[in-house]
């Protein structure tokens, strides 16, 4: 379901033949309003367009109404002009368009009045009540003709659950996603004082279809609310008011007439089983205050309270377009342990966030059984109270956990494996792609990152970990998004993500605030805001999206006239911002975070998250065509460099420090007479520090490959080697299944933004990158770097245009590598030689291989679309 007027269309484009150098040139789309109108579309025939393009395509057909249903399909024209069939159908459905057509009212408990609970005094605290069990809503309404279609179009708060006669509608959970629902008064008086004065607040609504769920007849539909971020009672997280619930139910008839059923006072309402339900604290559920087929019709609700009108939250309803939370994988226990005083320890052998559903438990009445969660920081607890009626499953709903293991108490009788099934639960996305090498250690690595990455994947933003704060901090995603891009289709997942940072930024300011959606325990700096700049950017590199700079690049520009204030006349940037007490306030001007060596200064961050937002808003004036903008950003950039070199760089010892201070001038560009001292500065400190880094986040970000671009890959190869402190490998020595906070033992076990620095292993180790002016992988860089220690390095993604990667293999006797190039695009290949060695291609097949140069230690070669080997320094 979307809500906007012109959505954007994209298709890949296969090779049915084992051909080289297939291309799309031209394309026709035809949109109908039903699938069996498409012959003869009677919204959109775009006719024969002649272009390459696949992705992005803007719908240019008639206006698009309010719960529409939309088919589409495409076909394309070869090289030869040869037109392809055309696609199987596909299928989106409109939201609410106008705002004047909600006739819904916000309903809720009774026994609740308005206001969210306040806020905890210090992290650690744990309240002593936690509120009213979760309530049960339900509407019982008669349909008294054939029915066409029913679509209902609702949203609770903080989380819910939408049930029609009797059954769940859906099979997603935790939603709807996070976003700055309206309004918080209280905002103004937290330390981190953001004002509530945010670019946009929304809440988003989803579409269940019903159709094939209600009936002539007597139907009944329901909701169970949670409290979820809305109402969370904790330090981390300020609420916005007690649950609610609003939507409607669009019947439209047979004979062509409509009805809408809506939320309003006559619902009924009931308190539930579900005793405690918080996102940071758990879930106490009884069995025995469950109420049998409370969504269906034969339900007696005679005892049930009607709904009272709530406050709107004061968000504009906006579709539920991104991708939900799910539950995407199940574990079983590897091992389960009874201890001596009868309870249970339970392994599931990596760390996870989700719960554990229990399956056929049968005690007694009133025996309860309580569930611990092995996370280094606390996540919460779980209880679930027997009703005494024979085997029962039960799942939480509205809160998630973090653990490896557990430890279960009071379990009746003997727990067998089958009892027990660990849920992962994290917002919807799919690796798209696949990293190996020969070796084990990198393979871990990556492994490791990428459990903690969906671990911090909820509510549509990542967080910064999934137990202690839960909180959608900037700066962590902006480290660590073209990891994310290397490995995941993320594309719904960031433009949501994004859309929330350019909607928290405080419009009076420009101020982008260290988390969006804001919460008021989000401690940063520059570096966090940036994420308005770096992420929008990265992710146009990846998916060619012209329009995610547009839409952002107001933003940006805000973002650069907020940082101006702190900038001094040498052109430094220093932010001293002052919190809630008028006093300058660390945790709205951090610098480097999670450093194990020498903490470079704020300042030297500052200024160079200023340069490259900068530098990046003048690369996205130039591709948007803002000529005078480009000007003015490119100068701004320029000028911040030099003062940058012309404070931080000491004349006497030759170095920008270290720490990372060498990392981020290397990554801005050091001037060409300093260079080479610089490097050695730089390779100096690694040397003193047996090979490690000691960079924090975001040095570590640069920190490889920095080197790898510097003739220093060895480097980087050998600090990525390493099993002890600091260092990646040191964290799966000590038993880690996901990645941390620090490279010591402290903090949170389960961190994904030290993500960042494994870039290195695509970009530079493997050797694929998408080249800047023709982003989207349109035209890709292979140019892999090789290790000699190494065996073999493969890594495959797919693409805006198919599937794309590169494998190569170093033997006694030669060294090989294959690419793979999608239809209609075209690789640059950076094939490495030494002197004396010779390119052979494999089959002596050159179809489709243009040599280009040879630079330095490569023969580059430009390549068309399809599959290509080469062996360098022996026969094939």
């Amino acid at each position: 379901m979307i809500d906007i007027g012109q959505p954007r269309l994209s298709w890949i484009n296969e090779a049915l033949l084992d051909k080289r150098g297939l291309a799309q040139t031209a394309y026709q789309i035809r949109v109908a309003s039903t699938k069996d109108k498409l012959s003869d579309p009677d919204m959109w025939d775009s006719e024969k367009v002649v272009s390459g393009e696949s992705s992005r395509i803007i719908y240019e057909g008639k206006p698009l109404n309010s719960r529409q249903d939309c088919w589409w399909q495409v076909r394309v024209w070869d090289n030869d002009d040869n037109a392809s069939p055309w696609s199987e159908p596909a299928q989106w459905k409109m939201g609410i368009l106008e705002a004047d057509e909600w006739k819904a009212q916000w309903i809720g408990a009774p026994w609740q009045g308005e206001d969210a609970y306040p806020r905890t005094n210090y992290p650690q605290q744990i309240p002593d009540t936690f509120g009213p069990p979760a309530p049960l809503l339900r509407k019982k309404f008669v349909i008294e003709k054939e029915i066409k279609s029913a679509v209902a179009y609702v949203t609770g708060l903080g989380y819910f659950e939408l049930y029609a006669n009797g059954k769940k509608v859906g099979d997603d959970v935790l939603v709807p996603n996070q976003t700055n629902y309206g309004k918080r008064p209280a905002l103004a008086n937290a330390n981190i004082n953001v004002p509530d004065d945010f670019t946009r607040y929304k809440v988003f609504y989803l579409a269940y279809d019903l159709s094939n769920l209600l009936q002539k007849g007597e139907n009944t539909v329901g909701s169970i609310l949670g409290n979820g971020f809305y109402n969370p009672e904790k330090f981390w997280a300020e609420g916005y008011g007690t649950p609610r619930f609003m939507g409607q139910i669009h019947l439209t008839y047979q004979d062509g007439s409509e009805e809408v059923i809506i939320s309003d006072e006559s619902w009924k309402i009931a308190k539930g089983p579900i005793l405690k339900n918080m996102v940071y604290y758990g879930e106490i559920y009884d069995a025995r205050k469950e109420l049998d087929g409370w969504s269906t019709n034969d339900f007696d609700d005679s005892s049930w309270q009607n709904t009272v009108v709530k406050r709107a939250p004061g968000g504009e309803l906006v579709a539920h377009t991104a991708y939900p939370d799910k539950v995407m994988e199940t574990f079983q226990p590897v091992s389960i342990e009874k201890m001596e005083n009868g309870d249970y320890q339970v392994d599931f052998g990596v760390e996870i966030s989700g719960w554990v559903r229990l399956n056929n438990v049968d005690g007694p009445a009133g025996h309860q059984i309580d569930i611990s969660f092995n996370g280094n920081l606390y996540s919460g607890e779980n209880s679930y109270i027997c009703d005494g009626n024979g085997p029962g499953n039960y799942a939480p709903r509205f809160n998630w956990f973090v653990f490896s293991g557990i430890e279960v108490k009071n379990w009746p009788g003997e727990l067998s494996p089958e009892h027990l099934t660990a849920e992962a639960v994290y917002t919807e996305v799919h690796e798209s792609a696949t990293f190996q090498t020969s070796n084990e250690l990198f393979n871990d690595i990556n492994k490791i990152w990428k459990r903690s990455q969906v671990d911090n994947m909820h509510g549509g933003i990542a967080s910064d970990c999934p137990h202690r704060e839960r909180s959608a901090y900037t700066g962590d995603g902006q480290v660590a998004v073209q990891t994310v891009l290397y490995n995941y289709d993320a594309r719904n997942f960031y433009h949501k993500w994004i859309q929330d940072i350019h909607d928290a930024q405080v419009k009076s300011t420009g101020y982008v605030p260290n988390g969006a959606p804001w919460q008021p325990g989000c401690g940063g700096g520059v570096a966090w805001g940036a994420a308005i700049c770096i992420m929008p950017w990265e992710f146009y590199q990846h998916y060619g999206a012209i329009d995610m700079l547009a839409d952002n690049f107001e933003s940006m520009k805000g973002y650069i006239h907020y940082m101006d204030q702190w900038v001094n006349e040498k052109g430094i940037m220093y932010s001293q911002r002052r919190g809630g007490t008028g006093e300058i306030l660390k945790w709205f001007n951090l610098g480097e975070w999670a450093f194990p060596g020498p903490q470079v200064p704020d300042e030297l961050v500052h200024t160079f998250y200023y340069w490259l937002c900068a530098d990046i808003t003048a690369k996205a004036a130039e591709i948007l065509g803002k000529t005078e903008d480009a000007k003015k950003y490119a100068d701004l950039a320029l000028h911040t460099k030099n003062a940058f070199h012309n404070t931080f760089f000491d004349k006497e010892k030759q170095t920008y420090g270290n720490g990372g201070g060498n990392v981020l001038a290397l990554r801005m560009g050091v001037p060409d007479e300093r260079k080479k001292a610089v490097l050695q500065s730089l390779v100096n400190n690694i040397k003193a520090n047996d090979g490690h880094f000691d960079t924090g986040i975001f040095g570590t970000r640069y920190f490889f490959e920095v080197l790898a671009e510097n003739d220093l890959n060895d480097l980087a190869y050998e600090a990525m080697n390493k099993k002890d402190f600091p260092s990646y490998g040191r964290w799966i020595e000590l038993g880690s299944t996901t990645s941390r906070e620090h490279w010591d033992e402290s903090g949170s076990f389960n961190h994904p933004m030290f993500g960042g620095g494994l870039v290195w292993f695509y970009q530079n180790l493997a050797g694929m990158q998408p080249d800047q002016e023709k982003a989207g992988f349109k035209h890709i860089i292979f140019k892999p770097q090789v290790i000699k220690d190494m065996d073999s390095v493969s890594y495959y993604n797919l693409t805006n245009y198919g599937k794309a990667g590169i494998t190569w293999r170093n033997s006694t006797n030669d060294f090989s590598m294959d690419v793979k190039v999608p239809v209609g695009c075209e690789a640059t290949v950076y094939v490495p030689v030494e002197s004396g060695e010779e390119v052979v291609f494999v089959n002596n097949d050159p179809i489709g291989i243009t040599f280009l140069e040879k630079s330095g230690n490569y023969e580059l070669y430009r390549v068309k679309s399809g599959d290509y080997g080469f062996v360098v320094g022996g026969s094939q």
